[in-house]
């Protein structure tokens, strides 16, 4: 399939697709141009939050590649603090609604949306609005994980820095890992994407700060490694996150993969930080899981499609 395409069929092929090459935030990465039909690494979708949703995830494969009749599935939310969909703190209610509604379309035998909170649980769950929103789909759905009760201690045996921490049982009961995390900034580690978002799914995340932060967020990764990853761009909390309050750009864009460093590494070039771009190579933790085999973070070398709604 390295067959080479002159100028003519390149341009009859981008016609075909609808799609164009461009910037970071509306491009086609085809670095095997012959296949035309090939599923993208990388769906982005602009559009409202529940349409853009189903589309961007059925655009790389559907849910039923994810999600299988019958299994445990485990979302993961950005749910930790009290403030309203606005704000840009949480994930938009209606992305962690649609991607749970798919999930029981596709006969998941149980859908757990969890988050280990920074504030009282309630006030996250309620205020966030992810509660009321999932309440729709089943009632006994959303929790936050707070007690000590609720994790195991297990060993990370890819783990350079963190060898051991106690995570939650339910990811251990579950098939299926789903990320769903607000797009938004971070003092410590520069952004706050779907792998910063699974130290949620740990007790104790201070001893993370002791160590290197992001060369322990990669080493997390590699047990909490996503298989589907939706980051909400809906709004994005550019500064002064990850509680706020900061610089909210609303953006109406939602980025789905099955490669939750791909994921975090377009949402990075895709969006402004701190009133400026950036490279995702200049973010520390995405660098050191391209590098540790993880994922991708060369998203020139992926297949990106977009499309506006």
């Amino acid at each position: 399939m390295n067959k080479k395409l002159s100028r003519r069929d390149f341009l009859k092929f981008q016609a075909g697709s609808g799609l164009v090459l461009a910037g970071a935030a509306s491009t086609l990465f085809l670095p095997q141009l012959g296949l035309a039909s090939a599923t993208p690494d990388i769906g982005v979708v602009k559009g409202g939050a529940e349409a853009a949703t189903r589309a961007a995830v059925e655009m790389i494969g559907g849910i039923k590649s994810v999600v299988k009749k019958g299994q445990r599935v485990l979302i993961k939310p950005n749910m930790s603090f009290p403030k309203t969909p606005e704000q840009a703190s949480n994930t938009h209610p209606d992305v962690v609604k649609t991607v749970a509604a798919m999930c029981k379309e596709a006969g998941a035998s149980k859908i757990m949306v969890l988050d280990h909170t920074l504030a009282p649980g309630k006030m996250c769950i309620k205020t966030s609005g992810i509660g009321p929103a999932c309440d729709t789909i089943d009632k006994n759905m959303t929790y936050v994980i707070n007690n000590p009760s609720f994790y195991k201690e297990v060993d990370i045996s890819k783990a350079k820095s963190l060898t051991r921490t106690d995570v939650a049982k339910e990811f251990l009961k579950a098939d299926v890992l789903i990320a769903v995390p607000k797009a938004k900034s971070h003092s410590a580690t520069g952004v706050s994407l779907s792998m910063k978002g699974m130290m949620g799914l740990i007790y104790d995340r201070t001893i993370m700060h002791r160590m290197d932060l992001n060369e322990t967020i990669v080493d997390l990764a590699t047990l909490l490694k996503a298989d589907l990853t939706v980051v909400d761009g809906t709004s994005v909390l550019s500064t002064g996150g990850p509680g706020g309050p900061g610089k909210v750009i609303k953006k109406d864009t939602i980025i789905a993969s099955k490669d939750m460093v791909a994921a975090d590494a377009y949402a990075v070039a895709a969006f402004e930080w701190y009133g400026k771009k950036f490279k995702p190579t200049q973010v520390k933790h995405i660098r050191l899981a391209h590098e540790r085999g993880l994922g991708r973070a060369d998203i020139e070398n992926l297949m990106v499609k977009t499309i506006n709604l």
